[in-house]
């Protein structure tokens, strides 16, 4: 199979008529972080092109990597990520508690990762299976009490867990309903396996919050589909399936966690904050391509202004380094043109010391490197923990150090915040 496909209709409505409104620059894949051993062996870059369907008002991709090259050997675990299991705990049991769930009901997640919202959902009386295709990372879950199927998940899948478990009283996708290319596939799946009375839930990134925040670089291959609400209630219609409420969440720049029923026999009424959300989808006309235009045209000036900071920096004799070794830098620091200009990258997790960054090969410290090396400006890649990044190295600062956090505004920390 090609690493690269091409697809030229909607991935929600199947129509032709593709715009490109967000041209970003090619980029590495964003997690290929690799160690030093592996220094000479090729990666590519890939479009990153962003595309908005005329007909239904879906933001997507259409340049797409095989999914086997960026999920089977997936590095990145849930458990790991600032502040998420507790994010996942107090989901879990605002799920249970508001939908009135029975204990003993089965839960389904699709990209289950390493369980981390399955255990919560296990420790409120749950039976739970979870669905992910990065097999080592099923096989730790499955081994921690978490069944996890090491699939993609399909209509064929989640035959096999109704023949095996029974019908969902939930089914969860969380931060992976963006990764899917065949969405008719997984919603034809989640509707066979979801029971009468059942519900799916899922969390997304919001293209709102993506444009009001300046959250461009949640634009990464991973990511083929960026969501409003309009375009997803018109396709889950295609398979007796119908949005009916929706809540604002603050992770990931800016995310929402929907609730779909089944049409045909679900029984919850349309939440106020669902309709109130798609008429204000309408009203700032997200389904046609000027707002986007103009969204591009201010990450465009953020690029320049960063870049002539840097380069100044680098003029004046400064070591510069950055802060965050994520995926989102990946495409951060490909947009913004930043690789050539940077010495390493500092990192909070321990896994991804020692090795180098996508393509570009930076290497990657913890830390303390801020200390031993004294680069003259750090770019916060990781931008949206910038201030207990900062907080937390006062220090550097107080040493003379600076940091840039380069979004939703360019600002450079030269005095310790409180």
């Amino acid at each position: 199979m090609s690493d690269l496909k091409h697809r030229t209709t909607c991935r929600l409505c199947d129509a032709g008529r593709l715009e490109l409104v967000l041209p970003i620059r090619p980029s590495a894949i964003g997690d290929a972080f690799i160690p030093k051993e592996r220094l000479s062996e090729p990666q590519k870059t890939y479009p990153l092109d962003t595309y908005l369907c005329i007909d239904c008002g879906h933001l997507q991709s259409i340049d797409l990597v095989n999914p086997e090259i960026l999920f089977r050997e997936y590095t990145y675990r849930s458990s790991a990520s600032m502040g998420l299991v507790e994010h996942f705990k107090t989901y879990a049991m605002a799920v249970v508690e508001d939908q009135q769930i029975p204990q003993g009901s089965l839960v389904v997640e699709l990209g289950s990762n390493d369980g981390s919202l399955l255990k919560a959902f296990k420790a409120l009386g749950m039976r739970v299976v979870g669905v992910d295709p990065a097999r080592s990372i099923a096989a730790a879950a499955t081994a921690e009490g978490i069944p996890t199927l090491p699939e993609f998940f399909s209509a064929n899948i989640a035959a096999r867990i109704q023949a095996d478990s029974g019908r969902a009283t939930v089914v969860c996708a969380n931060n992976v309903f963006a990764h899917i290319d065949d969405m008719a596939d997984v919603v034809a799946g989640i509707r066979a396996v979801l029971a009468d009375d059942g519900i799916f839930v899922f969390e997304v990134s919001y293209v709102p919050d993506m444009i009001d925040g300046m959250v461009f670089d949640t634009i990464y291959h991973e990511h083929v589909s960026h969501h409003t609400l309009r375009p997803l209630e018109r396709f889950f219609g295609r398979f007796d399936m119908t949005l009916f409420d929706v809540k604002r969440v603050a992770t990931k720049g800016g995310s929402i966690r929907g609730f779909a029923q089944v049409r045909s026999t679900g029984r919850r009424p349309q939440s106020p904050q669902l309709l109130q959300m798609v008429s204000e989808e309408e009203r700032r006309e997200l389904g046609k391509p000027d707002i986007y235009r103009t969204f591009y045209q201010r990450i465009e000036e953020r690029r320049i202004q960063n870049l002539a900071y840097v380069d100044h920096c680098v003029a004046a004799g400064h070591e510069v380094a950055a802060y965050g070794a994520s995926t989102t830098a990946t495409t951060l620091l490909f947009h913004f043109e930043l690789g050539s200009r940077l010495s390493f990258i500092v990192d909070d997790n321990p896994i991804k010391h020692g090795l180098y960054s996508p393509v570009l090969h930076l290497p990657v410290y913890p830390s303390s490197a801020l200390y031993s090396e004294k680069p003259g400006l750090v770019v916060i890649l990781a931008w949206t923990y910038a201030t207990s990044i900062i907080k937390r190295h006062a220090a550097y600062v107080e040493a003379g150090g600076r940091f840039l956090v380069p979004l939703p505004e360019m600002r450079v920390v030269e005095t310790p915040i409180e």
